[in-house]
């Protein structure tokens, strides 16, 4: 056996995104480099490792034995170089969290000065909806998540950050109801929802529930900024956070709309799981978050806690 550990990356790559193309995307290499390194890894075995089927990649079980090796390789391998850093006194290592979509607009401030500080460290953020946040949570794929909804069946600890407030907002050239008595302004406006699975949605919802609200859904989109654009349109109006509306408010583009028992609070978490055994550049970003929160919502979200 002579295989190196760049064919060990590039095979363990395709294994787990089935497709030449997409690993050669992911591992910023050409197509014909991934598949050359992949004939000539399998070359070293008389077994397959994977099999083509009409333009589809399957592996086969030998093919799952000796990915799962690799990921264990690399694993250590890459746990040498961390080791290296320690022992010169640098910080070394991969922080993976796993971000709610509006939570984009409030992580990056949270982790710059960590990540610029400590340049041996790989950020690894992934953004979506809640309810894949909290599944990437629960089987351990990340260090931490961002929520502003915490996960009612997950045993988890939580580092506070802060508001995030949600108001009923529209198009700023729109009328605003003249009432302000939610029953009577909801009954007549088109709503736009998030997708199901969106803390978003979840909150609004349990508002419509609350007040005993007949809300008329008019769409359904799957991100703010679609929801965003959908409102400046001028079709129809959603209750969004307000963390991700500063610029059409400044740019006039969206008004906010006062109405009862509005704006919803909630609370933005760091979260990570109770018995999560948390490796050193996890529990120095936790220990960065806890002496820095503070600073940083004073010196970027100002003009949120205005509101």
């Amino acid at each position: 056996m002579n295989y190196t550990l760049n064919q060990l990356r590039i095979f363990l790559k395709v294994v787990q995104l089935r497709s030449i193309t997409k690993a050669a995307e992911a591992l910023h290499l050409t197509q014909p480099a991934v598949s050359i390194q992949v004939k000539n890894f399998q070359d070293q075995f008389e077994i397959p490792l994977i099999e083509v089927l009409n333009k589809k990649i399957y592996v086969t079980d030998f093919g799952q034995e000796v990915a799962a090796s690799a990921e264990q390789i690399l694993q250590e391998v890459e746990g040498i170089q961390s080791k290296l850093h320690a022992f010169k006194g640098e910080l070394s290592g991969k922080l993976k969290i796993s971000v709610v979509s509006t939570g984009k607009y409030i992580a990056p401030y949270f982790i710059a000065d960590f990540i610029q500080t400590h340049r041996n460290v790989t950020l690894l953020m992934d953004v979506t909806n809640k309810a894949q946040v909290v599944e990437s949570l629960e089987k351990n794929q990340v260090d931490f998540a961002l929520v502003s909804v915490l996960p009612d069946k997950l045993n988890i600890e939580k580092e506070e950050l802060m508001q995030n407030k949600l108001f009923l907002v529209g198009n700023n050239a729109t009328n605003t109801p003249k009432s302000k008595h939610a029953k009577k302004v909801f009954q007549d406006l088109p709503i736009i929802y998030r997708e199901k699975g969106s803390a978003t949605r979840f909150v609004m919802e349990k508002y419509f529930k609350e007040l005993q609200i007949p809300a008329k859904m008019t769409m359904e989109l799957t991100s703010n900024e679609a929801v965003k654009q959908a409102l400046i349109a001028g079709l129809g109006f959603s209750i969004m956070p307000l963390i991700g509306l500063r610029n059409e408010l400044e740019q006039n583009q969206v008004q906010i709309i006062p109405i009862q028992g509005l704006p919803l609070i909630s609370t933005w978490h760091l979260i990570w799981l109770k018995d999560k055994k948390l490796d050193l550049v996890a529990r120095a970003f936790l220990r960065h978050i806890q002496s820095n929160k503070q600073e940083i919502i004073a010196d970027k979200f100002a003009w949120h806690e205005k509101y």
